[in-house]
């Protein structure tokens, strides 16, 4: 058996930087804005070539102002990110579990306009870090072009989850999907406000600024929209090129374009529109059970292509798990 490779052997370059999976899909307790998103992700790319050592790390100040002139903004986003305590899951002797941890240790900040911040990361979380297995990397481009904390977030899942051999799509509760986009307690509530203030604009920025199409579909249970489900997929060279053009433009007009693009954007692929009938929740239980490892809704798509202008099935699900196991069978994991 190959050994599985460790996140902390990622190598940031010039145009991306490395974070762990597990700091994508975490849920805040303490929200946190994108100033302090940003900075917090330019710290760990920092203290990436000893992140998991028990070691101080430094950083100037003026590479966590961006374009402001002031470090208040950069002092008060340390003070949040010090103080915020997120939920991490992890697998504890074979069995899930949740870990909680303060994002930020101890630090010093020099009070020259011009001077350094010297940092910690806290022993727990350097742990996870270590252990880490799945990791995102993205584009330091895309991440300062983003004007939200959620476009950013969804980003962030996105490309944690993109070159995911089997898997282009995923389901998640809607309390789940609330938490990893640390929306405040009390907040957008309904489905309707969070769709129409965090997830349709961050859905559009994302499809227009990186290198994917996304999509977030609701999922009913009676007449509630209880779950999501987040589908995603390359674009093609065309669509690539595209996005290094928007990238170069001035900000001026962003939000212009990008809803005008996000209308225009090629559609996405045939087995998501595939159409029949439904299957029973029990059938992707039994898959699940079967075929760990799978995308069972992306090999449910390929199936649905594969049936269109045939004949329909008399039985869908026993059609469903006869096509299952011989696509597993085909493509092992």
């Amino acid at each position: 058996m190959s050994k599985a490779y460790r996140t902390v052997e990622a190598r940031p370059n010039a145009q991306t930087l490395v974070k762990p999976g597990e700091l994508v899909d975490l849920v805040e307790v303490t929200p946190l804005t994108l100033a302090d998103r940003r900075i917090y992700n330019q710290l760990l790319e920092n203290a990436w070539d000893a992140i998991e050592k028990p070691v101080t790390h430094v950083i100037a100040k003026s590479d966590l102002r961006g374009s402001h002139n002031s470090n208040d903004r950069v002092g008060a986003s340390i003070e949040r990110l010090m103080a915020s305590i997120v939920k991490i899951q992890i697998m504890r002797d074979g069995e899930p579990a949740i870990e909680r941890v303060q994002l930020l240790g101890g630090n010093v900040e020099t009070a020259r306009r011009d001077g350094l911040l010297e940092y910690e990361i806290p022993q727990r979380l350097r742990r996870i870090i270590k252990d880490s297995t799945v990791f995102a990397r993205l584009q330091r481009e895309v991440m300062f072009a983003l004007s939200s904390k959620y476009a950013l977030t969804l980003y962030e899942m996105v490309q944690k989850r993109g070159n995911l051999r089997w898997r282009s799509s995923e389901k998640f509760s809607l309390e789940d999907m609330r938490g990893v986009l640390g929306v405040p307690k009390g907040k957008l509530t309904s489905w309707s406000n969070l769709k129409l203030r965090a997830i349709d604009p961050a859905v559009e920025e994302v499809s227009v600024l990186s290198d994917f199409v996304v999509e977030v579909e609701p999922i009913k249970t009676g007449r509630r929209v209880t779950h999501i489900e987040l589908r995603w997929w390359r674009k093609d060279a065309g669509g690539e090129a595209e996005v290094e053009r928007e990238l170069q433009f001035s900000k001026v007009g962003r939000k212009e374009r990008v809803g005008a693009k996000a209308e225009s954007m090629r559609p996405r692929p045939s087995w998501l529109d595939a159409k029949g009938a439904a299957l029973r929740s029990e059938t992707y239980e039994t898959v699940k059970l079967r075929y760990p490892g799978y995308d069972i809704y992306f090999v449910e798509g390929q199936w649905r292509a594969w049936a269109a202008g045939k004949p329909a099935a008399r039985d869908p699900d026993k059609a469903y798990l006869a096509f299952f196991k011989t696509y597993a069978q085909n493509n092992p994991i």
